[in-house]
C-alpha cells in the first residue's frame, strides 16, 4: 500500500512538471509564435551530405538581439563537420584522427554561431551574418529569417541511412528556449527566380523551438511605473521590482563622480550580467505610463521607456502594451504601431517599436538611454472613465517579458469630487500643471 502511495506521488509530480512546463511555454498573446530551424539536404557527398540550415523567427514581438542566437545539437553517429558557410563552429574539438583535411569542428555536440557582418562574401549566404540579431515577425519578417550552410561528414548518404541530430538547444542569446526533436517532414520545394522551375531538397527535416519567460530568468527584466495629469501623485516601480540581489553591482550616479571608468568600454562581463543604475526598482528597463490629455472626444497617453543597463543597448526593441482602448488609436508619435490579434474575440493589444535608424536602438544608461512617444485615442463613451485605474494598461512586456506591473490600489486615482470633464473643459490650466508636475516627477 505504502509502495503504491508513492508510485501515485511521483506519477502525478511528474504530470505537474509536465503540465507546467507546456503551461510556460505558451504565451496567450503569440499562441501560435516558436522559432522553426529547417535542415534541407541540397547534395550528397561521398561521406556525408550538405544542409542548408534556416532558422526562421515566428514570434511576433520577440526577436534575437545581441550578441545574437548559439545553437548547439548532439550527432546522432560519429559525424563531423567539414566545412560551414554563413556560420562557425565555436570550437574545432579533437580531429587529431584526421589526416590531411582536417574538419570545421569534430565535436559530438557542436556549438554554432552566426558570422559577424562585413565577412568576405566567399563566406557568406542568403540570410547570414547579422551577428546572430533575428527581428521578430511582427516587427520585419524579412529580418526574421537566418540560414547557414553545413558540409556534414562519415553520416550516411541517402535518406534511409542519414540519422537526425538530436538534442538541440537555442539560446537567445540567453536562456528560455526548449526545443523538439527533429522530425523528418515533406521535402521543401524552391521556385527559381523567374517562376517557371520548381526544385526541391532530398530530405527535410524541422525542429521547433518556443520560449518561457520562466526559463529565461527567475525574476523580472522591467518594471511599470504611472501617473496622470489628474492626480499629483506618481506610481512608482514596485521595490525590488527584479531583485535587489544586484545591489552591490550598481552605480550610484550620485556619489560615483568618475563614472566613465566604471563603465568604459572595455569593463564587460562574459555572462552578459548588467550594471545597473542604483535605483529602488533594480530593473535595466522602466516603462512609464502617463495620461496625459482629456479632450472631449479623444485623450492622450505618453509613454517613455527608460534604460538603466550601462553595459547594454537595445536595439530593434519591441514593446507591447494591453489596454481596452488601443483599437481606437487616432495618431502616434516617434514609434510605430501594430495591432495584435490573436483571438477575433479580442482586440486590446498593441506592439510597439522605433523607427528605422531614428530611435529603433534604445541606448545605454545615461543621458541617451530613454524614448518617448504620445498617443491620442478616440474615446468610447460607453466604456472610457478615468475611474478605478481603467486609463492605464493591464500589462506591458519588453522585448518580449511581461513587466512588473505596481499593485492596482496603488494607481493614481481620480478625486472623489472631481469630474473628468469639467478638468478640461473649465479648468485646462489645472489640468496642464498637473500634467507638466507629473511628466517632471516621473523622468527623474
Amino acid at each position: 500500500m505504502i509502495s503504491n502511495k508513492h508510485e501515485w506521488t511521483i506519477l502525478m509530480a511528474f504530470l505537474f512538471a509536465v503540465l507546467f512546463s507546456h503551461a510556460a511555454a505558451y504565451d496567450p498573446l503569440d499562441p501560435t509564435g516558436n522559432i522553426a530551424i529547417k535542415w534541407d539536404v541540397m547534395q550528397w557527398t561521398s561521406d556525408g551530405y550538405v544542409a542548408v540550415v534556416t532558422m526562421t523567427n515566428f514570434q511576433m514581438y520577440r526577436h534575437i538581439m545581441a550578441p545574437g542566437w548559439t545553437l548547439g545539437w548532439v550527432w546522432a553517429k560519429k559525424e563531423v563537420i567539414w566545412s560551414m558557410v554563413g556560420a562557425q563552429a565555436t570550437e574545432q574539438g579533437d580531429c587529431t584522427k584526421f589526416k590531411g583535411n582536417i574538419p570545421h569542428c569534430c565535436k559530438k555536440n557542436p556549438t554554432v554561431v552566426d558570422l559577424l557582418p562585413g565577412v568576405p562574401y566567399n563566406q557568406q549566404i542568403a540570410n547570414c551574418c547579422k551577428g546572430g540579431v533575428v527581428a521578430s515577425w511582427g516587427q520585419d519578417s524579412s529580418a526574421a529569417v537566418s540560414s547557414f550552410q553545413v558540409s556534414v561528414g562519415l553520416s550516411g548518404t541517402s535518406n534511409k541511412t542519414v540519422r537526425l541530430p538530436k538534442n538541440f538547444t537555442l539560446l537567445g542569446p540567453g536562456p528560455g528556449y526548449t526545443c523538439s526533436q527533429a522530425k523528418v517532414v515533406p521535402k521543401t520545394v524552391f521556385l527559381s527566380p523567374d517562376g517557371r522551375r520548381k526544385t526541391q531538397a532530398l530530405m527535410t527535416w524541422n525542429v521547433t523551438c518556443t520560449y518561457s519567460q520562466l526559463l529565461a530568468s527567475q525574476k523580472p527584466t522591467c518594471c511599470v511605473s504611472m501617473s496622470s495629469f489628474y492626480n499629483s501623485t506618481i506610481t512608482p516601480c514596485p521595490s525590488c521590482a527584479c531583485g535587489c540581489q544586484n545591489k552591490q553591482r550598481c552605480v550610484n550616479t550620485t556619489s560615483d563622480s568618475k563614472l566613465s571608468s566604471v563603465v568604459g568600454l572595455n569593463n564587460r562581463v562574459k555572462d552578459n550580467s548588467p550594471l545597473l543604475q542604483c535605483t529602488q526598482h533594480m530593473c535595466p528597463i522602466r516603462v512609464h505610463w502617463h495620461v496625459k490629455l482629456n479632450y472631449k472626444k479623444y485623450w492622450r497617453v505618453k509613454i517613455a521607456v527608460t534604460n538603466f543597463n550601462y553595459l547594454s543597448n537595445y536595439s530593434q526593441w519591441t514593446l507591447v502594451a494591453e489596454h481596452p482602448n488601443l483599437n481606437n488609436i487616432s495618431q502616434i508619435f516617434s514609434f510605430v504601431y501594430k495591432p495584435l490579434i490573436p483571438y477575433n474575440s479580442r482586440n486590446d493589444t498593441g506592439l510597439f517599436y522605433g523607427i528605422k535608424f531614428y530611435n529603433d536602438v534604445l541606448m545605454a544608461a545615461g543621458p541617451d538611454g530613454n524614448l518617448q512617444s504620445e498617443l491620442i485615442l478616440e474615446k468610447d463613451a460607453e466604456t472610457f472613465t478615468f475611474k478605478e485605474g481603467w486609463a492605464f494598461p493591464r500589462k506591458i512586456y519588453f522585448n518580449g517579458d511581461e513587466c512588473m506591473m505596481p499593485p492596482p490600489d496603488s494607481y493614481p486615482f481620480l478625486p472623489n469630487s472631481a469630474n473628468p470633464n469639467l478638468l478640461i473643459t473649465k479648468f485646462p490650466k489645472l489640468a496642464l500643471i498637473f500634467c507638466l508636475l507629473a511628466s517632471t516627477l516621473a523622468f527623474l
